[in-house]
């Protein structure tokens, strides 16, 4: 008796369960009518988001363009594919933005090689093409050697607006004077602080700086003290109001090192294993002395600095790893350290003598000053170097610990990264231009070398505008050059006919099916409408979540899968009344119904969920609606037709009223007969 009493609570637990599932998602598919019903019933602070499905081109409208890839530099054997490549980066471009089920397809014929794309629910074109975007050309740029003149004309056009420029440039430096805040002025007139901390500071500046080298050389020779605010600086584009902030002291230390690297290590071209490397760098250690270091670092160091006595000339800050900086600033002239470990190996590092190096802080107001690469182009005054965007693996949105501003990281690959360390070993103290679409939009000046294979782009962007810059380099550049030949807005109407359409035909065929299930399967088919009702709140509360586009082609996946959850209803039905026939009970008959259908539900569904997954990873993006969404109806069919008929049946077979084989489809003459 108790087992029996335990069994009735588990199914009313079971029906209450599956009630409160279907009241949750249809809440959430149909928020709308939920909302609706709160009002009426006095509850307005009840209210649920009322978030739209997203639906596709064919249902909403939207944006549709024609490109042409322009081939002609292409072999005509690797046209096709070139092509396909052309169609991949558009795809990904456009997923990136989060453009609702993009058509990307190609289209040869008649010597044309085109691109047709259609963007659902962008109906501005122009911000259909700005979704598509145009190739984004980064290019690492030197200075040029030869000057750019200008003529008469230009030269007339540069002195009149300096004019006006100087004007108001002395202004802002008589308002500095006159002990003004200056970072206040900094932040009301400076064009351009994307090298500067906040409050217009750059530190760490020395002589060498094609910027600010004249400036700093100024200081030191006429022995200027910090807080005088200098003239008006000129430098390229731009007008300088300075003012010197702070001398700071460091030092370049004579070092030497002797390194031995192993297998894990970065660039070491040795075999031996970590342990090995720290047991003979221990060794090395206990036996190195100032006198005989050199002559050990040339016979047991690893690495170019080997064949000089393991020389690494004169060291300031910021130009080594950090742990062997912390290590070679921490001793004192003179001394050698114990075993250091950077991600290079294990160093023993002798510091031989230092001597003090000053660098400059300052804060300035950068103002503009027009001249002739203003006028031509900046780009006039570079030209390329062999290291572009084309050799970037990865982009990605970092922050500045220092003024939180977004830039972004780029990771070369070994060509990039062998590239980039050559450019930077032969231009210390000298500038590289980045620059975007043919802007700069990042001048520094290079420091040291660097190693590593990785690159900052950094300038005064917002974070939008960092991860518009970090996909577009992700995206790819095209591999042919496009042409926009075609571009229309497809307007909503047919779609809304359609989809009006659809939902009518959808609910008529839902009714019909309902309506026959009731009539051959009696009570079997109300619980199994039923169970179509959780199943359909339940897959368009998945559409939701899973962001699913819906087209036409979905809303038929859709329909089929309810058609599939209806056929697996039937069959287990089917069995049910075989069972009952052949004189078992009826709660046997309805476990051994389940059981025996089971296997012809799980392969009919099986074979065509396959169907729905080839489907979906080689078919046009239109087509993938439709795998979907049929892929999705069938595992949730599975389960509503396998868990929630099943509760529903054994929960009515408990009461008297649902004893009658009547109610399942068997009379009793039927089943003595048998």
């Amino acid at each position: 008796m108790a087992k029996k009493q335990s069994s009735k609570r588990n199914l009313n637990l079971g029906v209450a369960a599956i009630v409160l599932l279907f009241l949750f998602t249809a809440s959430i598919a149909f928020p709308k009518t939920w909302n609706t019903f709160f009002n009426a019933i006095g509850i307005p602070a009840v209210t649920l988001n009322e978030e739209e499905f997203k639906l596709g081109l064919d249902l909403q409208g939207g944006a549709h363009l024609v490109y042409d890839a322009d081939m002609s530099a292409i072999d005509e054997g690797e046209r096709e594919s070139a092509l396909e490549g052309v169609r991949d980066v558009i795809e990904r471009r456009v997923d990136a933005f989060g453009v609702a089920e993009p058509l990307v397809q190609t289209q040869l014929g008649g010597g044309n090689y085109r691109i047709i794309i259609e963007l659902a629910g962008i109906f501005d074109v122009s911000e259909a093409i700005a979704q598509i975007g145009e190739t984004p050309i980064l290019e690492f740029k030197i200075p040029r050697e030869t000057e750019v003149l200008a003529t008469e004309d230009q030269q007339s056009i540069i002195d009149t607006a300096n004019i006006t420029e100087e004007a108001s440039a002395l202004a802002v430096l008589d308002r500095a004077l006159a002990g003004e805040d200056f970072s206040s002025l900094v932040d009301e007139f400076s064009i351009d602080r994307s090298t500067s901390l906040e409050g217009g500071i750059i530190e760490n500046l020395d002589n060498a700086g094609p910027i600010f080298g004249e400036l700093i050389n100024q200081i030191t020779t006429e022995n200027i003290q910090p807080g005088v605010i200098n003239g008006l600086y000129e430098s390229g584009s731009s007008m300088h109001i300075v003012n010197y902030t702070e001398r700071v002291e460091d030092a370049a230390i004579e070092a030497s090192h002797i390194l031995v690297c192993h297998a894990e290590s970065l660039r070491c071209d040795n075999d031996r294993s970590k342990v090995e490397a720290q047991l003979l760098a221990e060794e090395i250690a206990r036996d190195v002395s100032v006198a005989n270091f050199a002559a050990t670092a040339t016979e047991k160091s690893d690495g170019p600095s080997a064949e000089d006595g393991g020389s690494l000339g004169l060291v300031q800050r910021g130009q080594m790893v950090q742990d062997f900086e912390d290590a070679l600033f921490a001793i004192s002239d003179g001394s050698i350290s114990g075993v250091i470990e950077t991600d290079f190996g294990y160093h023993i590092i002798y510091r031989q003598s230092s001597s003090p190096i000053y660098t400059y802080n300052i804060a300035h107001i950068e103002m503009p000053w027009t001249t002739i690469l203003d006028l031509i182009g900046g780009d006039a005054a570079w030209e390329n170097t062999e290291l572009s965007g084309e050799h970037i693996n990865q982009a990605s949105v970092a922050f500045d610990p220092n003024t939180g501003l977004p830039y972004v990281v780029m990771d070369f690959n070994a060509e990039g990264g062998e590239l980039f360390q050559q450019l930077t070993e032969s231009r210390v103290g000298e500038v590289i231009a980045i620059f975007l679409d043919g802007e700069p939009i990042s001048i520094p000046v290079v420091q040291e070398a660097i190693y590593g294979g990785q690159a900052t782009i950094s300038g005064n962007f917002t974070l939008e505008e960092s991860k518009l810059l970090a996909m577009r380099l992700n995206a790819g550049a095209l591999p042919v050059a496009i042409d926009l030949v075609s571009q229309q807005t497809v307007g909503p109407t047919l779609g809304a006919t359609s989809l009006e359409r659809s939902l009518k035909a959808a609910m008529i065929g839902f009714a019909l099916v309902a309506i026959f299930m009731v009539a051959y399967y009696r009570l079997c088919g109300l619980l199994a409408v039923m169970a179509l009702f959780v199943y359909s709140a339940i897959n368009l509360t998945l559409y939701k979540w899973l962001g699913v586009t819906i087209t036409l082609a979905g809303i038929a996946g859709f329909i089929l899968s309810i058609g599939m959850a209806v056929d697996a209803n039937v069959l287990i039905f089917e069995r049910l009344k075989e069972e009952l026939k052949s004189g078992r009970d009826l709660p046997t008959a309805i476990d051994e119904g389940f059981r025996r259908a089971w296997t012809s539900i799980r392969d009919g569904n099986l074979t065509t969920l396959i169907a729905s997954i080839v489907l979906f990873s080689m078919a046009t993006s239109f087509v993938k609606g439709f795998a979907l969404t049929l892929a999705v109806g069938i595992i949730i069919s599975m389960l509503t037709a396998i868990l929630v008929t099943r509760v529903f049946l054994k929960w009515t077979s408990s009461f008297k009223v649902g004893k009658s084989t009547w109610l399942y489809g068997v009379s009793e003459s039927q089943k003595k007969s048998s």
